[in-house]
């Protein structure tokens, strides 16, 4: 497989790094058999012949690769055609492999309005497209006008935001490689777009552990089967059976706050958040993921799915 992967690559003068990091913002995990940086569309097409299985790396935020790493082909989209942005008044396209956080603020520098809801998020266009990153504020597929995408046989089409499934935390995208996107943004006062965008940020550094190595929100926020009279009693009106409910209340409430496995942690600022610190291992976060979904299925007969990505070594 590895010299049958250097010869298709090399076809198109593209190179491969062997035994290669993979960046998550966990800081732990293992690495990459193979990995490529593909510049432009017949490039990727070129890893797809490789391996139609690989893997797509976006900025690792919401990433946790098994210890043992992974065999697939991973390639980065964070170069060429894939980090270009184009301005076009309220209209911009924009790449796959470009950050978010970049886009977001020179949105609000040109005072258009509609990303900035998405504000604190870490991740590239492609990676937050395919999670529809959000949260209290909004989510990324809000202003979205188009995706463009390629499937695994290398065809490119472009779907408007109509034809993709977006729910919560979802897209329906899974499977396709995301190339790039259209947003349609809103004109506004750049001082007024700017303030609530650190109002946003004052929001989430006040709430979250920003500062600590996590990859963000570990569980989707589970919607109930049934009513929770424990917390109806506590004034939380959503805990009810239809609606939707903080998973981080769950975990803080079945008492995870501050549980530890190796060198992972569950958060003391937001029970949502699995830390680790020097030391620690990918199976660690594992575990203790395993720990926190047991004792709120004890505590609530509550299911927490992760939100988490996690890639493990295929045989």
């Amino acid at each position: 497989m590895l010299m049958q992967s250097r010869d298709v690559l090399s076809e198109v003068g593209m190179s491969i790094e062997f035994d290669a990091p993979i960046s998550t913002w966990f800081e732990v995990g293992g690495r990459a058999d193979r990995l490529a940086r593909p510049r432009s569309h017949d490039e990727l097409r070129a890893c797809l012949r490789s391996d139609p299985q690989l893997l797509i790396l976006g900025d690792g935020a919401n990433l946790l690769v098994d210890d043992e790493g992974v065999r697939q082909l991973v390639i980065s989209l964070g170069q060429g055609v894939f980090s270009a942005v184009e301005w076009n008044d309220e209209r911009v396209v924009v790449g796959a492999g470009a950050k978010l956080p970049q886009l977001i603020n020179e949105s609000v520098r040109r005072g258009l309005s509609g990303l900035e809801t998405v504000a604190g998020i870490p991740a590239t266009i492609g990676g937050a497209i395919v999670m529809n990153a959000g949260g209290a504020f909004g989510a990324i597929s809000d202003r979205l006008v188009a995706v463009h995408v390629m499937n695994r046989d290398g065809v490119q089409e472009r779907l408007p935001r109509e034809r993709i499934g977006f729910d919560y935390r979802q897209s329906g995208l899974q499977g396709l490689i995301i190339l790039g996107a259209e947003f349609e943004l809103l004109p506004g006062d750049p001082a007024k777009v700017r303030e609530r965008q650190l109002e946003i940020m004052a929001y989430k550094k006040n709430s979250q552990p920003m500062a600590d190595k996590s990859a963000g929100c570990v569980f989707k926020n589970p919607t109930l089967a049934h009513d929770l009279p424990e917390l109806l009693r506590d004034g939380i009106e959503t805990a009810v059976a239809g609606r939707r409910v903080s998973a981080g209340m769950l975990i803080d409430k079945a008492g995870c706050k501050g549980m530890t496995e190796g060198g992972a942690s569950v958060s003391d600022r937001h029970a949502n958040f699995i830390v680790t610190a020097a030391g620690a291992t990918a199976r660690d976060v594992m575990r203790l993921m395993e720990r926190v979904q047991d004792a709120v299925k004890v505590r609530f007969d509550v299911e927490l799915h992760p939100e988490v990505v996690l890639w493990r070594r295929r045989p």
